[in-house]
């Protein structure tokens, strides 16, 4: 017996043959709950666009089989806690959920009435369902009803709000702060301790680590056509530089963390320093990271080189060995004068002598030059978003918006860690090869080597070669997401957590919008990766150092990021993209050129419109599809022609016919 057909919602498919991004061709169709049942979970489905409550744009999303039984058996995976057995059984019982389709390995939780405090249209009444990755809230009295879809990796503080005795309308509830951007707030019964079950069961599943429970990333069973961690090789990274060479050789020391534990098994060092050279160096480095090389001119040799700052001391140590290796360094190229970038503003640099640390002085290193950056530290990097989001959410701060920004002193540090490296890249067009460092070479670092290479190589700008770059400069030389970000972590106080990689993905917003032609992908490839780098669905961004993610066998059991975006390039790419193999970027580092990323930092508040895409962008795509279209023909044409039996047809084409010349020039219009 046929079971009866249910409506469970509406989603909204494409018609045949339209792309995920057309949205005149769409049409709204009733999802059946029995129909869905019976679909083959292994059959690859159609794309499905939902909408989304907060951008006014079609999100695209991926068709589950079934969204009300989970796809991913618990029991195949050992390290699995026995309570999402019971969970998976609960599941079943809970009403389907049409318009928000589960990823592989994601499991219903729980589900509950409850009122969402808006802050853009006050309280709505609706459902909240909690899965082993995001929660999700569907007014059921709005309209348009309002949804929201929050990984649980992005929640960073969970409050109850109220108690039983509290008086007034909706005072009983949950608060919830967000690591991106946005905070919410709900309301519950007050009766019976409502809220009990779900703060236990949100508090669980947003930090899972404090839980003694795995991360998403490790029970996703997300499958992809390309594989992301084969983005990034480091002998062919090197390689692609002309590395080695006569002047710099590839070194295997640290293989096996020995050297360093939050450096890459793979390091590139002067020729002529020896191994027990780079011991007697790691010695005198904060926490062991020696300089090392990120990257090299190929016309004028000068490299840039990473590390952390010397350990001076309050005494004034000195370490001969730490000095000839800088030195060899500068001979490699032939620089007159090495010179050191210090991110640090000097009195931090001398504060930190009282803790050990310190710089390099004019005395010891008498062949380099010291460069003061004065970039601040992760704790006023942290304060500073702070302020900022208390200006743009929930309500933007009309009245005194431009004093208000100022306050944040954002667009100040962003300037700053962009002149840094403006520095640092003319500095290797002119020759000189140059060192750059911080306190312990992870953050400030990091921010600067990467951004200086995305001026002086073209390749980085590209969408792999971006994406290469991340895992280089990023991720293999250890910068400390898992304690920048902590994800999975309910230690929302800690003193490390710090948006230093959100600051430099800024940075590199800031160089698209001054040169819109010479990046391959767009912001919206800015976005994906900044949602990620909370979301905890992949791999790529967890863990302190590559050392952690071995031990953790991430590459094995998790799912890169790159698999994700690889797998659909097209979604990414800019479009007025022109290669420019050698051009070398210099933005202007200007407060006046320099704007707040709107579409980042206020994309939750309705009432700011979303910068859809532009009219100018919108012909552009077209013509390039019909310049391919008309290629195709073209080439079809030239085939036919030179067939045998072609004679025929250019006999019979009449004088008026349009030829396939014709036909392309058509395309050159200027833009």
């Amino acid at each position: 017996m046929t079971a009866p057909h249910v409506t469970l919602g509406e989603v909204l498919l494409p018609e045949s043959g339209a792309k995920q991004t057309d949205k005149i061709r769409e049409r709204r169709i009733a999802v059946c709950g029995a129909c869905l049942q019976k679909t083959d979970r292994r059959q690859k489905q159609p794309p499905v666009l939902i909408r989304s409550q907060s951008v006014e744009e079609v999100l695209p999303c991926r068709v589950m089989a079934s969204a009300s039984i989970p796809v991913y058996n618990s029991s195949n995976n050992p390290l699995e806690n026995s309570s999402n057995h019971n969970a998976s059984r609960e599941s079943l019982k809970m009403e389907p959920l049409a318009d928000c389709s589960l990823l592989p390995g994601e499991e219903r939780i729980i589900d509950k009435d409850i009122i969402y405090i808006c802050p853009f249209s006050g309280a709505l009444k609706g459902k909240v369902f909690i899965t082993n990755y995001r929660l999700y809230f569907k007014s059921a009295d709005a309209d348009p009803a309002v949804t929201l879809d929050v990984p649980l990796g992005a929640i960073g503080r969970v409050e109850k709000m109220g108690g039983a005795s509290s008086r007034g309308e909706n005072s009983y509830g949950l608060d919830i702060t967000c690591k991106d951007m946005r905070n919410l707030r709900f309301a519950l019964k007050q009766e019976g301790h409502s809220r009990r079950d779900i703060f236990d069961i949100l508090f669980k599943y947003a930090f899972p680590l404090s839980h003694g429970l795995l991360l998403f990333a490790y029970l996703s069973q997300e499958k992809f056509e390309e594989n992301g961690w084969s983005v990034y090789k480091p002998m062919e990274e090197f390689r692609r530089q002309g590395l080695p060479n006569d002047k710099w050789r590839v070194t295997f020391i640290n293989a096996n963390y020995e050297l360093c534990d939050t450096y890459p098994t793979i390091l590139v060092v002067p020729f002529k320093a020896t191994e027990e050279d780079l011991r007697k160096v790691c010695t005198f480095r904060s926490r062991g990271r020696i300089p090392v090389l990120s990257w090299i001119h190929r016309e004028n040799q000068a490299v840039i080189c990473r590390c952390s700052q010397p350990l001076v001391g309050m005494s004034g140590k000195r370490n001969k060995d730490d000095e000839r290796y800088l030195d060899l360094i500068r001979e490699a190229n032939g620089t007159a004068k090495l010179t050191i970038y210090d991110a640090r503003p000097s009195v931090n640099a001398v504060a930190n002598k009282a803790t050990g640390g310190g710089y390099e002085g004019d005395d010891a290193y008498q062949n380099a030059e010291l460069v003061f950056l004065d970039i601040h530290n992760i704790h006023v990097m942290r304060e500073s978003l702070k302020k900022l989001k208390d200006i743009v959410y929930p309500n933007v701060e009309e009245s005194h918006w431009l004093s208000s920004l100022e306050s944040t002193h954002w667009l100040e540090h962003i300037k700053l860690v962009i002149s840094g490296a403006i520095q640092v890249a003319d500095k290797i067009s002119g020759g000189n090869s140059v060192v750059v460092h911080c306190s312990d070479g992870w953050d400030r670092t990091a921010q600067l080597t990467s951004l200086a290479m995305l001026m002086l190589d073209s390749h980085y700008r590209t969408l792999r070669g971006f994406q290469v770059l991340l895992e280089k400069e990023w991720i293999s030389f250890g910068h400390k997401f898992a304690n920048r970000i902590g994800h999975g972590d309910k230690n929302h106080a800690d003193q490390d957590r710090s948006p230093i990689f959100v600051q430099f993905i800024d940075c590199v917003w800031q160089m698209t919008k001054q040169f819109p032609t010479a990046f391959e992908f767009n912001e919206r490839l800015l976005v994906t990766i900044l949602d990620h780098l909370f979301s905890c669905r992949f791999g790529t961004f967890l863990y302190n150092c590559e050392s952690a993610r071995d031990t953790n066998e991430l590459r094995s059991k998790t799912v890169s990021l790159w698999s994700l975006v690889n797998s659909d390039l097209s979604f990414y790419q800019n479009p007025f993209y022109t290669p420019e193999s050698n051009r070398v970027l210099y933005p202007v580092a200007s407060m006046r050129h320099l704007e707040l990323w709107v579409t980042y930092y206020i994309r939750w508040n309705p009432r700011i419109r979303q910068q859809q895409q532009s009219p100018v962008e919108q012909r552009y795509i077209e013509l390039l599809a019909l310049r391919d279209e008309y290629l195709k023909k073209l080439e079809e044409l030239q085939l036919s022609d030179s067939s045998p039996n072609s004679s025929h047809l250019s006999n019979s084409s009449t004088p008026n016919a349009a030829s396939p010349t014709q036909h392309v020039t058509h395309l050159h219009t200027p833009f």
